[in-house]
């Protein structure tokens, strides 16, 4: 199995101990765990000029032929328009969802966390509500940031390899203004079912709750060759989204309890994926117990 704790290099950051920025070519877990000094400083949105530039700060616009740039307002208006005629015949249950209400109900916005998989029902379940979203800024994030604009959703620059940091200051800016953010935490190119770990971070720097979902649907087209298994659904199909307990971080957390919460954050996507995933093939006995488990406390 691999070894997925910090560095020592990481836990230096992690725990405030040191402000010097890791090397753009150090391991992703290391790269990630700049966050902490960099966005406790007065200006996290970028290096100070003593600071070596990093890929982590960069979010400029790669270069693209253009025939590509062509690509990106075409393939955004196919997918719009496939969102729009398939997902508002998607009839959804909800397994869980008081711990995202009650958090709302408190003024508390949430730092939301879901596999990639579910990426197209997740979309126009959370449309139009200003959910700021992590988006990359390489070719596909750049027709996907179309997407996600035109059904409502704010977006943050940057990815786990370039851009991340400044992503993640605005991420925390947004969180300040009372909005929800979120990630495809195995986006934007996997490993699949492997969480990055900016939403641990995220809520170590701002005190919210990270709020982990998943979206299961009963007919649906899964593309077997994508790495994410991304699944379309089929028309009037019916769906469940179920939603895990919140997570909270303590602002004093050290490498040692972020590694706790980066596990505890990934048990519980995996839980929320088999319980969703395997949903429509339950008895209705067996949906009924999970239902009172889920739903207990709403």
């Amino acid at each position: 199995m691999e070894d997925r704790r910090p560095t020592r290099h990481a836990r230096t950051f992690l725990t405030g101990d040191d402000t010097r920025p890791p090397s753009p070519g150090g391991c992703p877990t290391t790269r990630w765990a700049a966050t902490i000094s960099v966005m406790s400083s007065g200006n996290p949105s970028a290096p100070s000029a003593t600071e070596p530039a990093s890929s982590l700060y960069d979010t400029r616009l790669p270069q693209l032929s253009r025939w590509r740039r062509m690509q990106i307002p075409v393939i955004a208006a196919v997918v719009i328009a496939v969102i729009r005629v398939l997902c508002p015949t998607l009839r959804f249950e909800e397994l869980g969802m008081h711990h995202y209400r009650e958090s709302r109900a408190r003024g508390e916005p949430v730092i939301s966390a879901f596999w990639h998989r579910c990426i197209i029902p997740a979309t126009w379940y959370w449309r139009n509500r200003g959910v700021v979203v992590m988006n990359t800024t390489n070719f596909d994030g750049q027709w996907t940031r179309r997407v996600i604009e035109h059904l409502g959703f704010g977006t943050a620059q940057g990815s786990s390899t370039r851009g991340g940091l400044r992503g993640l200051a605005v991420m925390a800016r947004r969180l300040d203004e009372g909005l929800d953010t979120a990630f495809t935490i195995d986006g934007p190119r996997g490993p699949r079912y492997v969480a990055k770990p900016g939403p641990v971070m995220l809520a170590r720097k701002t005190g919210r709750p990270i709020y982990v979902f998943h979206i299961g649907v009963q007919k649906a087209h899964t593309l077997e060759k994508a790495w994410d298994l991304m699944a379309i659904p089929h028309l009037f199909s019916r769906a469940v989204i179920v939603s895990a307990p919140l997570i909270l971080v303590s602002p004093d957390a050290d490498a040692e309890e972020l590694e706790r919460k980066q596990a505890e954050m990934q048990a519980a996507l995996e839980r929320v994926r088999d319980v969703a995933e395997s949903w429509f093939g339950l008895s209705e006995e067996e949906r009924e117990r999970l239902r009172a488990e889920w739903n207990a406390g709403a």
